[in-house]
Formats: structure tokens, sequence, C-alpha cells
């Protein structure tokens, strides 16, 4: 009797669980995505082989428009009350800013899985037959040359591509570091894989995989630490959390800034932001290219993303302790963005250093902290990810015997050899460069003038020196492509087929018109700031 009564005890003690209200219409494109790439593993394990790549492409594009029109549904929604929703027990913010980005990664992931699934620049694909096949073997070899079946590729990479799609979209709209940090595992660890499957160079893929590998795990062990003394410090992972106590609190802020500091090192790492970016110039090169064009700009897009909303979100209330540190962080990644890639020989490597130019760039407009200052950096990582796309595309047609010629010298005179190619490659370097009439000049006034509004003068003057100096570097190809002689032996411009042709139409289609009408767009980034 005396058990009984102590169990009913017991039992009247457990509080009452609730499971979390789901607001299923507002994380639609997440669960579409992830749901997909879930199916899309089942397609690679039952589907016969030589269907699958024509599966895979159907189902990953068939997602990639699903997860847009359920976006545009909860969109219209939104325009309409302009309502913050935070669902999952909180975990997740769906806002204004998360609307824009995770629009933003889905066309970028549409024109990336074009580049992808393409087959005709190279033959069977970009991508490995046989990802266990040793490199300089005999089989390798076959593969390469074709002696293997030219149509099959390593269809693997549509569900890493999905996987780590989905973790881009969880990752930018975390509102709890711990969610913040599973995202960062779930976009990172895909992305890993998918720089080991080239198909040619398999050597330095396979070492760009294991350095980014290795890295990639320094700066999720930096930015877990850091959640660790923030927990410490205001006994939470939540965001909101952790903006209370850091404004009401009598404790040493020891663990918070040293938190802080700590979480914002595995974020830069994530953004290819300087003088973290030490893996981004071999992983360019050595990974096949169109996953070189997909981490170049999605990624980017996932980590500003992350950095706008912990900055803004947790940390604005001690912004006058931090910002001197990020000042001299972005001024590091310009100079190092624009000095280095002076000295560049290599196509990728030369656009590598400018990616580390340009999150310095997009650093100015995030240090704001302001309505304008959030807006201007989404609208510049829109602009940047498709000039960017587009410019991988057209790399990916200059070959020679050995695949890509992506040696500066194998690009001389290449206006005579293909008109066309040239005069796209150039429009690309252009905006890259900041030229008007391109969305580059657009996206760097609008982070520029945001930076002077909220007084970063000097900060402005040195972000203008550093686009002066990276521009030399971008001309220099487009003299080289315009002013120079072919080399009898050089390289040939192969014929894009329908994807490739796809992809690098949008890049530069968005590229023009978000140069010469970005209003649409800038309006859509000013559409809300961010819940909590």
């Amino acid at each position: 009797m005396l058990g009984g009564e102590v169990g009913v005890g017991v039992a009247a003690q457990v509080p009452h669980l609730q499971a979390p209200t789901v607001d299923y219409g507002a994380i639609a494109p997440v669960l579409i995505v992830l749901g997909a790439a879930c199916l899309s593993v089942l397609v690679e394990a039952f589907v016969a082989r030589s269907a699958r790549w024509s599966a895979q492409v159907a189902l990953t594009l068939l997602t990639l428009g699903a997860a847009g029109a359920a976006l545009g549904v909860h969109l219209y929604s939104f325009s309409a009350d302009g309502r913050n929703v935070v669902t999952l027990a909180g975990t997740i913010a769906v806002d204004g800013p998360a609307l824009f980005l995770w629009g933003t990664l889905l066309a970028l992931g549409l024109a990336s899985v074009l580049l992808i699934a393409d087959r005709s620049v190279e033959p069977g694909g970009a991508f490995s037959a046989d990802a266990s096949v040793r490199p300089n073997t005999a089989a390798d070899r076959a593969q390469v040359t074709g002696t293997m079946t030219e149509t099959v590729m390593q269809t693997e990479v549509f569900p890493l591509f999905l996987f780590s799609l989905g973790g881009m979209m969880v990752f930018l709209a975390a509102n709890d570091l711990l969610t913040m940090f599973v995202a960062l595992e779930v976009l990172s660890l895909p992305l890993y894989l998918m720089c080991g499957l080239a198909r040619r160079r398999r050597l330095l893929a396979q070492e760009a995989a294991v350095k980014y590998f290795l890295l990639g795990a320094f700066s999720s062990a930096f930015f877990l630490y850091g959640v660790a003394l923030l927990y410490g410090y205001a006994g939470s992972v939540t965001l909101s959390r952790i903006a209370e106590a850091s404004a009401g609190s009598n404790r040493p802020d020891t663990l918070l800034f040293g938190g802080l500091a700590l979480l914002v090192i595995g974020l830069l790492f994530k953004g290819s932001v300087g003088p973290f970016h030490t893996w981004t110039p071999d992983v360019y090169q050595g990974a096949a290219t169109p996953v070189t064009a997909f981490m170049a700009a999605c990624t980017k897009v996932a980590a500003f993303g992350a950095i706008l909303r912990v900055l803004t979100v947790a940390f604005e209330g001690t912004r006058w302790e931090w910002r001197g540190l990020l000042w001299a962080v972005a001024i590091a990644s310009m100079v190092i963005g624009a000095v280095l890639g002076l000295t560049q020989t290599d196509v990728k490597r030369m656009i590598a250093y400018s990616s580390v130019a340009h999150a310095g760039f997009l650093l100015v407009g995030a240090i704001a902290l302001t309505a304008q200052g959030l807006s201007g950096t989404m609208f510049y990582l829109l602009a940047y990810g498709f000039t960017t796309l587009a410019a991988f595309g057209v790399v990916t047609l200059v070959r020679d015997a050995d695949g890509e010629a992506t040696h500066l010298s194998q690009w001389a005179g290449l206006a005579k050899r293909s008109p066309l190619t040239a005069a796209v490659f150039a429009f690309l370097l252009f905006a890259l460069a900041g030229i008007p009439l391109t969305s580059g000049f657009t996206g760097k006034f609008a982070v520029f003038s945001a930076a002077l509004a909220d007084g970063m003068a000097p900060l402005v003057v040195i972000a203008l020196v550093a686009s002066a100096v990276a521009a030399f570097f971008y001309l220099r190809v487009v003299v080289l492509m315009y002013f120079s002689e072919p080399a009898i032996d050089g390289p040939t411009v192969s014929v894009p087929g329908a994807f490739t042709t796809a992809a690098i139409t949008l890049g530069v289609v968005i590229t023009l018109l978000l140069g010469v009408v970005p209003t649409f767009a800038l309006n859509w980034a000013a559409l809300g700031a961010f819940g909590s």
C-alpha cells in the first residue's frame, strides 16, 4: 500500500509534457527539401543504376520547385500581416530575412544543380563514376577517357546536395545555438564528401576534401566551445535569452565575449572571411567546378545569414564592445583577398581570393546592424551568388586534353576562339569588380551606403581602395582574353549543354537585372526584421 502511495506521489510531481506546436506552412520549404533528400537516398538504393541520373535530376528539380511554391504561399501571407513565426519549440524563426534568404538559396540551388547535372561538357558528368576507384590506376584512367560507360556518374551527389541545402536553410533561420550547430554539421558533412567526388584530378579533389574536413572540424569545435561559454553566461542557448542576459546581468563579461569570439570564428570560417579563409583557395581549386560554384554561392548565403541573425538578435546590445574587432576582421579580409588575388595564376584560385575580398565587403554591411545594412547585405548575397555561379559555369567550358584549362595563360586570346564566351566572362568579371549597370555595383553601393549612414566612413574608404585593387586582377583577365594572341595548341571552348547554358544564362540575366532594375529585390530584402 505504501509503495502504491509513493508511486502516485511521484507521478503527481512529474510535469505534464506537451508536444510543441508546429507551423507546418511556415517551415514547409525546409521540410520539402529534407524530406526529398531522404527520398533521394532511397532512389540510390532501389532504382537501377542506369536510371538513377534521370530520376535524381527530376526529383531534385521537382523538390526545388515545390519548396519555392511553398515559400511563395507563406510569403504571400507574410506580406499581408507581417507576422514573424517562431516554431518547433522556439528553435526556428521564420521572419522576413529568413524568407528572403530561403528564396535566395532555392534560386541559387536551382542554378547549382543544373551545373551539377550536366553531362555534355564533361562526358559522363563532372563526378566520378566510381568514387572507390584509386586515383591514377587503370580503372581511374578508364573512367576519365570514357572507355567505361560514359553516361554513368556518381549520383550520390544529388542527395548530398539536398541535405546540404536543407542544412543551410535551417542554419540561417535557427533561433538557438544548438539548432544552429546541428544545421552547421548537416550542411558541412555533405560538402566534404562532394569535394572529393571529382572525375578528373582526383588526388587534388581528395586533398581538397581532406583539408576542408579537417579545418571544418576545427571551426565546428570553435563554434561549439563558444556555445558552451555562452550557455555558462546566460543559462540558455536561445538568442533572445542571451540578449536579455547581456543587457541586465551583473556577471563578469569574460564568458560572454569569449563565447562570442569563438562563435564568430566558426561562422567566419564558413563565410570564407579572412584570416579564416585558408581552406578556400585549395578547396575551390580542387573540387569539381559545379561543387565549387555551389559552395561559393550558397554557403556564403547561409554563413552570412547566420552571422546577421546572431549579431542582430543576440549581441546588438553589446555592439560597441565587439564592433572594433570585426572592423579589423573586415579590413583583413578585404586586404588579403585583394592583394593575394593579384598573385594568382589559376582562374579558380583567383575567384577564391575574390570571394575572400567580397566576404570583407559583406561584413561591412553586417556590422552596421541597421535595417539598411541588413537589406543591403542580403541583396549583396543574392547578387554575388548568381554572378559567381555563372562565372564558374563559364570556367567549365574552357578545356584542354586534361579537362578544364584553369591556368590564366591558357585564357590568352580567348575572344578570338570564342567571342561569346569571352564577352560573358568579361561581363561577369566587371560585375565582381563593381562596375556600374551590374549587380556588383548595386550591391556594393547598398552596403557602403549603410555603413556610411552608421558612421563607418573610414571602413568604407578602405573598402573602396580594396575594391580598386581587386578590380586590377579582374581587368587583367579581360585584357588577356582580348589583347593577347592565343596559343597554337591552346584550349578549346566546349559547346555547353542545355543545363549549363540555362545556369549561365540565368546568372548573367539576373546579374544584369539587379544592376539595372534592382528595386524589386531591394524592397523584398527590406520586408521585415529578425524575429525571436
